[in-house]
């Protein structure tokens, strides 16, 4: 077994704990959510913010740190895939620092103060919509690392691009009927 061997697979554990690890809470979250439990919707949620510092930071942090110093070592940072990689790790990363943290942290307080109210739970639900748009980049990261796709992979590239469409859709095109509805 060589060094690269090594790294390479603490990258692809840190990667699976931490996708993983969010995608299990997410889908109890979502579960509870279409099973009209607010409760166990909460406790999903909660769970997210709580594990979000202390957990899914360091194990995103150790994915790209892993991810790092294959590319400084071994692969490069010139292939498509690799930019296409650090690209979604940038977005999902964004996502839960400006989105998901603050977001608890603000549902969290207002809970503690008014209880569970319907601008708790709105807050609740923009993080789960933001949560179906940072999946689906998730899932073509994951797909980018398998497949490698290169500038010719045409229909790669727009499988990738479709299913981020998709997600956009789905986490933002029901914010649209929530905001309808809510007037």
């Amino acid at each position: 077994m060589d060094w690269y061997s090594i790294v390479k697979f603490l990258h692809v554990v840190s990667a699976t704990l931490w996708v993983g690890g969010g995608f299990a809470l997410f889908l109890l979250g979502l579960l509870a959510e279409r099973a009209g439990n607010i409760e166990g919707k909460l406790q999903a949620m909660h769970a997210t913010g709580q594990l979000g510092n202390r957990y899914f930071a360091p194990m995103s942090m150790l994915t790209l740190l892993f991810g790092l110093i294959m590319c400084g070592f071994w692969v490069g940072f010139s292939d498509l895939w690799i930019l296409i990689g650090l690209a979604g790790y940038a977005t999902t990363f964004a996502i839960g620092m400006l989105v998901f943290k603050p977001s608890a942290d603000r549902m969290a307080a207002m809970i503690a103060k008014d209880g569970v109210t319907p601008a708790a739970l709105s807050v609740g639900q923009r993080i789960m919509s933001a949560a179906r748009f940072d999946y689906s980049v998730m899932l073509v990261i994951i797909a980018d690392m398998v497949l490698k796709p290169t500038a010719h992979g045409i229909a790669i590239l727009a499988g990738m691009a479709l299913v981020v469409a998709a997600g956009a859709t789905l986490a933002f095109g029901g914010n649209r009927r929530l905001v309808e509805s809510a007037a």
